[in-house]
């Protein structure tokens, strides 16, 4: 009997380190340390709906700080603006999904319509004028990759 529960036990302790469920890019945002406010605000605005849809996506997700860099004013009529906080965020998610080593500089057309300017150089990946901190936390529906500064799309 005692053989048969010790033979057990791999299977159990491998169960027991699997994910229990998948996350799509909105979740992945949202485990992240510094990127509570970006996952909050994609809730407040409603994107959080489309983003759990297939994709793929890539996001990039300011850091909490980077929305503390932001002048109080802008900061605050952003998240009294539902309309405009959803067209700053999907300013910061493009189609498709890229890791840091597929990324191709140039101009990417975001979900929000306009244009981001990506560069690397030697692994240092920036998104106008933003710099990547953290990269490649894929998803079930695409990869975040965490920036240093909330981009705005030019009006």
């Amino acid at each position: 009997m005692l053989q048969r529960i010790l033979h057990g036990l791999p299977a159990l302790f491998f169960l027991c380190v699997l994910p229990v469920s998948a996350s799509d890019v909105v979740e992945t945002a949202a485990t992240l340390g510094g990127a509570k406010t970006f996952a909050g605000a994609i809730k407040s605005s409603g994107l959080d709906e489309s983003l759990k849809q297939d994709g793929p996506y890539t996001v990039f997700a300011p850091d909490d700080a980077a929305f503390a860099k932001l002048p109080p004013s802008t900061r605050d009529a952003l998240m009294k603006d539902k309309t405009k906080l959803a067209q700053v965020l999907a300013y910061h998610i493009i189609p498709g999904k890229i890791m840091v080593a597929d990324v191709k500089p140039g101009q990417v057309k975001t979900i929000q319509g306009n244009t981001l300017k990506i560069t690397s150089d030697n692994g240092k990946v920036t998104v106008n004028e933003a710099n990547v901190t953290q990269s490649d936390m894929a998803a079930d529906n695409g990869v975040v990759h965490v920036i240093d500064t909330v981009v705005l799309p030019k009006d």
